[in-house]
């Protein structure tokens, strides 16, 4: 079974606005409310994929129940633990020329809120896998992910998307996959990318500091990928029109994770990892399978025509 983690998670109020204007009334042509926070994210794409999860990590108040009844219908398990201060928060999306995103703070989770989810971790199986993404909530520090990590079975494979001040002090416990996007590893290894010579460098020294595997999103320069035997991939993003970046880099975990399961081949996993990402860049919402697979078919006719 895979385990998704979302510490935040959020109703992600995604409105269309056409010519936004700061410090003025604005109408938004249409607004979609969608479980939100990048482990969901993952579980909601997986679920596209065929694939089974339960999604863990914190919820609160009358926005958290809501979460949970959302995602009920989606068909998403989640065991979510219901934290006592605030609520559950709702992020707002406002997609016009430019992207503009407000995000709430979330609720207060205290050390006893952790140690629960600590226990539910513990009692995973070896060969489950957990997926610990996005940013942390009010109240814990930043050596969560490094604790989850600890508290996992021994040899369980952990994937974890963050940003620098979580990712870091994880490195330490081997996680089977990281997935900066460019900036993200620029922040990392404290210099700018400017060459493949640079991006594979730079994965190589991350290995050194414990990832297993490496996965960068490149945004429209596609995905790169070193994986634990020194190998390293590279695929090409799909062209399409860009309606909502918001949850790609997400996608992409979803697919490499299926594509890693399905096939037991790193190229199929970054094949399906790339595909994913792009199929949410061009959707309104996340992606669907049927928009998976066009994308697919996109990019099989890029690599034959080179």
């Amino acid at each position: 079974m895979i385990y998704t983690v979302t510490l935040n998670p959020a109703l992600d109020d995604v409105m269309q606005v056409a010519h936004f204007r700061k410090g003025q009334l604005n109408r938004a042509e249409s607004s979609q409310l969608f479980p939100g926070g990048k482990g969901i994210n993952v579980s909601l794409v997986l679920q596209q994929l065929g694939i089974r999860s339960t999604a863990l990590g914190f919820a609160a108040g009358d926005t958290g129940d809501m979460l949970e009844n959302m995602l009920a219908k989606t068909g998403i398990h989640c065991d979510l633990i219901h934290v006592a201060e605030g609520s559950t928060r709702i992020n707002i999306k406002i997609h016009d020329d430019d992207d503009t995103e407000i995000n709430g703070p979330g609720p207060l989770v205290t050390e006893s809120d952790l140690q629960a989810l600590l226990k539910q971790i513990s009692a995973l199986h070896r060969q489950d896998i957990l997926v610990l993404s996005g940013s942390a909530a009010p109240g814990l520090d930043d050596d969560v992910y490094a604790r989850m990590m600890q508290a996992a079975p021994q040899g369980m494979k952990v994937i974890v998307d963050a940003e620098k001040k979580l990712l870091e002090p994880a490195l330490s416990c081997k996680p089977f996959l990281i997935k900066p996007n460019k900036p993200e590893m620029e922040s990392l290894l404290g210099h700018s990318i400017a060459s493949r010579e640079d991006l594979l460098e730079g994965a190589a020294s991350l290995q050194d500091k414990g990832a297993v595997n490496v996965l960068v999103s490149l945004g429209k320069d596609g995905a790169f990928l070193m994986d634990e035997n020194g190998m390293s991939h590279e695929r090409k993003a799909a062209s399409g029109k860009v309606l909502n970046p918001t949850g790609a880099g997400d996608s992409m975990v979803a697919g490499f994770l299926a594509g890693y399961l399905q096939q037991n081949d790193y190229g199929a996993a970054l094949t399906l990892g790339t595909a994913c990402g792009g199929a949410t860049a061009f959707s309104s919402g996340l992606c669907t399978a049927e928009k998976i697979n066009d994308v697919l078919a996109q990019m099989a006719v890029q690599e034959a025509e080179g």
